[in-house]
C-alpha cells in the first residue's frame, strides 16, 4: 500500500502544479497583465485547466483510489493518509462527472469576462456585460446538469465551494438570521448616525500600505512566504506552502479601504500559512470551504481588527503617521468610526450590521436566475428594488449596483456568496470558543500581542487544511454545530454599546 499511496501523491502532485500554474495566471491577470494579453491568457488558462482536469479524472487515479478503499477502512478516520485518500475519492468522483472540453470553455468563457467587466464596470455598461452572464448562466446549470438526483438545481454549485451545505440548509440559516438583522439595523439606523468624517481625509497612498503591512505582519502574516499587491477587487491566492498573495486596493480619501481588505485578505492567508507543510500538492493542501475561509478573513478583520483591544494598541502608531488627519481624534471617535452602521451600497464596503443583508440578496437573486425565476435582462431592476426594500437605498447606476463584485462575471451563478456570511456565522463561533479556552486574548491584543490567539486558530483550524469537512472543523474547535446565535449575540452587544440607549 506504500507503493500506491506514493503513486497516488506524484499523481496528484502533477496535478496541483497545474492547479497553481493557473492560479499564478489569474493572479497576473488581475494585477500586472497589459490588457491586450487578455485574449492569449484566455487560451493559457483554458489549456492548462483542461490538461489538469485530464489529469486529475485520468482512470489511473481512479483505479488507486479503488485499490486503496479496504487500505483506507483500516486506518484511523483522523490519519492524514485515510485523509488523503477519502478526500481525493470525494473530488475525483464529483470532477468525472465533468467533461475536460466543458471545463476548458468555462474557463475561457470565464477569462474572457473577467475582462470584459474590468472595462464595463468603470463604464456603467451592464448591457456590455449581459451577453456574458447570460452564458455564464447557462454554463452554470450545465454544469448543476452534470449532478442529477439534486434537490434544487444549486446544491451541486454551492457544494463546489461549501461541501456540506445545500440551498434548503442555506436558505434556513439565511432566513434566521435576516429576522435577527432586519429589525437590528433598523433599530440601530434609527440613532443619530456617528460621525466618520475622521476616516474621509486625504492620506497618503505609502503610508496607508505601510501601516496595513505592519498590522498584519503584527497578526502573523509571514512576508517570506507572501506578498502584497494592488488589485481592483482584492483576493487571496496560493501557489505553494511558500507562496501565499494577497492583494488590496487604496483609496487615498478613505482610509477604510485599504486597511480593512488588506486585514480581510492577510485572515485568509494567515489560513493558507497554516496548513502543514506535508499536506502540499494534494486535495488536502488548502482551506475545507469558502465558509471556513471567510471565517478567518472575517474573524480577522472584525472581531479583531474593528475591536477596541486591537486600536488601544495600533490608534496612537497611526495617529503619529497621520497627525494632521488623526493627531486631534480621540480613540473613542475613530473606534465608533470604524464601526460606523448605514444603510450603504457596495456590499465590500458593508458594515458589520448590514454586510448580510448584501450577501443574502445575492443568493437570492442566484436561485432566482438559476430556476428561471429572474431574466438577467430584469437583474438591474430586481437589484434596486430588493437594495431598497432591505436596505432603504437605491444604486444610482449598475456600477454600484449589479456590476459592483466580480463573483458573477468570473466563476459560475451559484455557489458563490453563501461563504460570506457562513464565514461570518462560524468567525463568531470560532472567536468565542478561542476565548473560552484563552480569556486573556483580549488583554494580549491590547498589548500588540497576537500569538495566542493564532496559535488556537492554527491549531484547531489551519494546520488540518482539508481533512475535516467544514462541519467536522466546527465542532471540533467549538464542541457545536452551526448557529447563528453567538454571531447575533456579538452584533447585538457590539452596536447596542455603540448605538442603542440602555
Amino acid at each position: 500500500m506504500e507503493k500506491k499511496m506514493k503513486k497516488l501523491r506524484e499523481k496528484l502532485g502533477e496535478v496541483y502544479d497545474l492547479r497553481n500554474a493557473v492560479a499564478l495566471l489569474w493572479w497576473d491577470q488581475a494585477t500586472y497583465m497589459p490588457p491586450e494579453g487578455a485574449a492569449a491568457r484566455g487560451r493559457q488558462l483554458s489549456t492548462l485547466q483542461r490538461l489538469a482536469h485530464e489529469k486529475f479524472t485520468d482512470p489511473t487515479v481512479g483505479d488507486l483510489l479503488e485499490n486503496l478503499r479496504t487500505y483506507e477502512g483500516e486506518l484511523p478516520y483522523d490519519s492524514d493518509e485515510s485523509a488523503l485518500i477519502r478526500v481525493t475519492r470525494r473530488e475525483y468522483e464529483r470532477e468525472i462527472r465533468k467533461p475536460s472540453r466543458f471545463v476548458a470553455e468555462f474557463s475561457a468563457h470565464a477569462s474572457e469576462s473577467h475582462n470584459a467587466w474590468s472595462r464595463a464596470r468603470p463604464e456603467n455598461d451592464f448591457a456590455a456585460m449581459r451577453p456574458y452572464l447570460e452564458k455564464t448562466l447557462d454554463l452554470s446549470r450545465q454544469l448543476a446538469g452534470f449532478f442529477p438526483g439534486y434537490d434544487h438545481i444549486a446544491d451541486p454549485l454551492i457544494a463546489e465551494s461549501d461541501y456540506g451545505m445545500t440551498a434548503a440548509s442555506v436558505k434556513t440559516v439565511f432566513s434566521e438570521l435576516r429576522e435577527h438583522l432586519v429589525p437590528l439595523v433598523q433599530q440601530i439606523t434609527e440613532q443619530p448616525p456617528v460621525d466618520d468624517s475622521c476616516l474621509r481625509q486625504p492620506f497618503g497612498v505609502a503610508e496607508q500600505l505601510d501601516f496595513s503591512k505592519e498590522v498584519i505582519q503584527r497578526f502573523g502574516y509571514d512576508f517570506r512566504r507572501g506578498r502584497q499587491d494592488l488589485t481592483a477587487h482584492p483576493f487571496m491566492t496560493k501557489f505553494s506552502w511558500g507562496d501565499v498573495r494577497i492583494t488590496t486596493r487604496v483609496k487615498e480619501n478613505d482610509l477604510r479601504d485599504p486597511l480593512f481588505s488588506t486585514l480581510h485578505e492577510a485572515g485568509h492567508g494567515l489560513y493558507e500559512q497554516g496548513i502543514v507543510r506535508e499536506l502540499e500538492g494534494t486535495p488536502l493542501g488548502q482551506g475545507t470551504s469558502e465558509g471556513l475561509h471567510e471565517s478567518q478573513s472575517r474573524l480577522w478583520k472584525n472581531l479583531v481588527g474593528r475591536s477596541r483591544p486591537m486600536w488601544r494598541f495600533f490608534y496612537p502608531r497611526l495617529q503619529n503617521i497621520f497627525p494632521d488627519q488623526l493627531g486631534s481624534v480621540p480613540l473613542e471617535e475613530f473606534y465608533r468610526a470604524i464601526n460606523k452602521v448605514e444603510r450603504s451600497l457596495i456590499r465590500t464596503d458593508a458594515d458589520e450590521a448590514t454586510y448580510d443583508l448584501h450577501v443574502i440578496m445575492r443568493f437570492d437573486f442566484e436561485l432566482d436566475l438559476l430556476e428561471g425565476k429572474l431574466e438577467v435582462r430584469d437583474l438591474p431592476d430586481a437589484w434596486r428594488e430588493r437594495m431598497e426594500s432591505d436596505l432603504g437605498v437605491v444604486p444610482p447606476d449598475d456600477r454600484d449596483g449589479v456590476l459592483q463584485d466580480i463573483h458573477w462575471y468570473d466563476g459560475t451563478v451559484g455557489g458563490m456568496f453563501q461563504g460570506y456570511t457562513l464565514g461570518n456565522i462560524m468567525g463568531a463561533q470560532f472567536h468565542g470558543a478561542a476565548l473560552r479556552e484563552h480569556p486573556g486574548i483580549p488583554e494580549e491584543i491590547g498589548a500588540g500581542e497576537f500569538g495566542t490567539l493564532l496559535a488556537w486558530l492554527r491549531e484547531n483550524i489551519y494546520c488540518h487544511g482539508a481533512k475535516y469537512t467544514t462541519n467536522e472543523v466546527l465542532e471540533r474547535a467549538t464542541g457545536s454545530t452551526l448557529s447563528v446565535e453567538p454571531y447575533v449575540e456579538y452584533l447585538r452587544s457590539k452596536f447596542g454599546e455603540i448605538y442603542i440607549p440602555s
